[in-house]
């Protein structure tokens, strides 16, 4: 019987040796692989990371219940390359896109948007895991500042990262999901009813009705 020893944070593996040491891992330890290097996450707060996850994935899953053809993920590993294997705080990916779900269950290739909810600018989201992304090609990046209050969300253009600007009322809507609209004032505020109110009614428009019918994977 093989054995292998305890992982640990900053631990400099390849993926084939990183997912043998982690493979016996208890689910809620969450661990990542990011250029090589391993990362693993202290104890989640509630105000400062549990609530603010729990709203993003409300906001992503009430899109995905009425965009069929595209799904949503929370902490899934996601395989990268040879030195990269990201477990974001949530995905949202087109079925049938840029990434697929291997046999044994795990994404490879590049979701579409990936989110993450980070403690401050200084974390290492807005820096090496942003760079990560970034090459192999993420379309959409959220990172949700929680000590800075603030939201950031990018997109991919001719090989950079670049902020959206919200408008005038603090709105922003992703160029790679039509629709998917996120009040960042009502979000920071945590008042998701609101939020919801937003896309709810971007939703029920001509433009979302026609992104759901040229989806590759979309519902018959």
């Amino acid at each position: 019987m093989n054995t292998f020893p305890p992982l640990e944070n900053g631990d400099r593996l390849s993926s084939i040796e990183y997912e043998k040491r982690t493979k016996n891992l208890a689910p809620q330890i969450k661990t990542e692989l990011i250029n090589g290097v391993v990362y693993m996450a202290a104890a989640l707060r509630y105000e400062n990371h549990g609530l603010p996850h729990s709203y993003i994935m409300g906001w992503l899953a009430f899109y995905m219940a009425n965009t069929p053809g595209v799904a949503l993920a929370d902490n899934t590993t996601i395989r990268l390359d040879f030195d990269n294997q990201p477990q974001p705080d949530a995905l949202l990916r087109i079925e049938g896109g840029q990434s697929r779900v291997s046999q044994d269950d795990y994404i490879e290739g590049a979701p579409e948007l990936i989110v993450e909810i980070a403690g401050s600018s200084a974390s290492y989201d807005m820096y090496d895991k942003m760079q990560v992304y970034r090459r192999h090609g993420v379309k959409e990046y959220i990172v949700w500042q929680v000590y800075d209050k603030k939201i950031d969300w990018f997109y991919l253009h001719e090989g950079n990262y670049l902020k959206y600007q919200p408008s005038s009322e603090g709105i922003i809507e992703s160029r790679v999901f039509p629709c998917l609209v996120l009040s960042i004032p009502h979000m920071l505020d945590r008042n998701l009813a609101q939020v919801l109110k937003i896309l709810e009614h971007n939703l029920n428009s001509d433009k979302h009705r026609e992104f759901i019918d040229q989806l590759p994977n979309r519902e018959k």
